[in-house]
């Protein structure tokens, strides 16, 4: 029986190890703030930006920080899937692509899901406690984000 564990050790070490040179994930980022990004299409108070950064930019922009972790498979494939799935739901680097009906969409969504703790996603907050979101930064951002929305209705009412 020790055999056998000693045998299934090894082949699972192996194998964890072979499985770093396989499958590498893509793992953009950039420190640019494009011409699209949300700080330039949109009013982003310093208090929203500051939280938006710490709590929602990592998955949500370009402008991911990869932790060390985000190197070592497979746990590496399950970042950069979050990364990507986050990035195609909503992606801040790219808000100017966004409709307006899309972007009064997505600033509902942001107030929806911190106020029923979806957003960040309770995985992510294992190993990212600081993004945790107080309840004074879910009202700055809900209320940033409603006041937003109302400027997006009074100009679809002004065309």
């Amino acid at each position: 029986m020790k055999k056998i564990l000693k045998i299934a050790f090894f082949v699972i070490v192996i194998g964890l190890i072979a499985i770093q040179f396989f499958n590498r994930p893509d793992k953009t980022s950039t420190t640019e703030i494009a011409p699209g990004h949300i700080t330039k299409v949109m009013n982003v108070p310093a208090n929203v930006e500051s939280i938006l950064k710490r709590s929602c930019y990592d998955c949500h922009s370009d402008h991911t920080v990869w932790p060390w972790y985000s190197s070592v498979a497979p746990v590496s494939w399950l970042v950069a899937d979050d990364v990507v799935k986050g990035r195609k739901k909503m992606n801040f680097s790219q808000w100017d692509k966004l409709s307006d009906a899309k972007k009064e969409a997505r600033l509902n969504e942001i107030c929806e899901e911190i106020k029923a703790d979806e957003m960040p996603l309770p995985p992510y907050l294992i190993l990212h406690g600081d993004a945790k979101l107080s309840q004074a930064d879910k009202d700055i951002l809900c209320n940033w984000a409603e006041t937003e929305m109302k400027k997006l209705e009074d100009a679809a009412e002004e065309k």
